[in-house]
């Protein structure tokens, strides 16, 4: 349990410096981070938990989609960003903006220009997320895909470094705080 309780102040700790770097950000002033109603984050938004019960939104760049034979693990993940960073530097292509809305629903993505909804990530479907040490402005997640059941490792880039890893934190976050209502709820029971 203090294991437990060390990892967890060390990731909460990691989530307030991402945090903290996303607020001091030139951009978050100019662009919003592509937040709801264009509010600022507060200083202390890695300790608060409505605006993750809402769902944070993230701006960010959608690279591509590989399929992975593992639902987890660092080196899955890095050849995975791998082959999709490769797909797209080949590709001449614009890359879609999407806002990333993270809950703990789930990961919803929506396209920047048209609003339209592109796709709807159960976090039971997530099985891992992490920003990619090479290419440190990626973050990508494992989700098994509702259709096929096949694993699929989805990228995105974000304008820098402190986003990607503040995105990585708050699906962890995400993954906490829906456990902890899936375990309130079956307290009763």
């Amino acid at each position: 349990a203090r294991l437990g309780s060390a990892r967890s102040r060390s990731a909460m700790e990691a989530l307030r410096a991402a945090g903290r770097a996303v607020l001091r950000s030139p951009r978050l002033a100019r662009h919003g981070l592509g937040l709801r109603r264009r509010r600022k984050l507060p200083e202390s938004w890695a300790d608060m938990q409505e605006p993750l019960l809402e769902g944070m939104c993230f701006t960010l760049k959608y690279l591509g989609m590989t399929l992975v034979e593992k639902p987890k693990g660092e080196d899955m993940a890095a050849a995975a960003i791998r082959r999709i960073v490769a797909t797209a530097r080949v590709g001449a292509r614009k890359f879609q903006k999407v806002i990333l809305t993270v809950s703990p629903r789930g990961i919803s993505l929506q396209d920047a220009d048209t609003k339209e909804m592109v796709e709807n990530i159960s976090i039971y479907r997530i099985s891992y997320c992490t920003t990619d040490k090479l290419q440190n402005k990626v973050f990508a997640y494992v989700a098994q895909s509702q259709e096929s059941g096949a694993l699929e490792c989805h990228a995105f880039l974000s304008p820098k470094k402190k986003i990607a890893q503040a995105v990585t934190l708050t699906v962890a976050q995400a993954f906490q705080m829906a456990l902890d209502l899936w375990e309130a709820t079956h307290a009763g029971r």
